[in-house]
């Protein structure tokens, strides 16, 4: 069995830096990340879950999702596709279509980096465009470390 290390984030000022060993093709884990089944993993009981996603997984294609938070908030998210390279990259843009407390509805870049590794995948997120809101910027830090957790052990349970 495929030993992985924890995920990992770190932040600056400006940009959210976050890395996971996944076990799974870089593939299977790009469908986890822009199909409807981020729905399946993405979130726990206590803290949210990701319902209704849509995507139009191209450039220029937009993508969307509901937010239903363990308090029973439903917090719209979306962006568009900037960049697809599947299965080695792909940008996109990402807001909130509510009034985030540390960000407002400012609009941030994420970019998932996938590296064939033995046995899987390395995920790399480079999660831009948070100049000016620090306190965003290591918010978001801390939920990808828990993100990437969710999506390990999802892709484990679900060879």
């Amino acid at each position: 069995m495929l030993h992985l290390s924890l995920p990992q984030a770190m932040a600056n000022a400006d940009t959210v830096m976050a890395s996971a060993e996944l076990p799974a093709a870089p593939d299977e884990v790009i469908a986890a990340l822009v199909t409807k089944e981020v729905e399946r993993w993405w979130g726990s009981a206590g803290t949210y879950r990701m319902t209704g996603w849509t995507a139009d997984f191209c450039v220029g294609g937009g993508w969307a999702v509901l937010v239903e938070t363990s308090d029973g908030r439903h917090l719209p998210t979306s962006g568009t596709f900037v960049e697809v390279e599947a299965p080695r990259r792909i940008v996109q843009t990402r807001r909130y279509d509510w009034d985030h407390p540390a960000l407002g509805r400012h609009e941030t870049t994420l970019a998932y980096l996938l590296e064939p590794i033995a046995g899987g995948t390395r995920l790399i997120i480079c999660h831009g465009g948070f100049a000016g809101f620090p306190d965003a910027a290591a918010e978001h830090a801390e939920g990808w470390t828990h993100v990437l957790g969710w999506l390990q052990r999802y892709l484990e349970a679900n060879p």
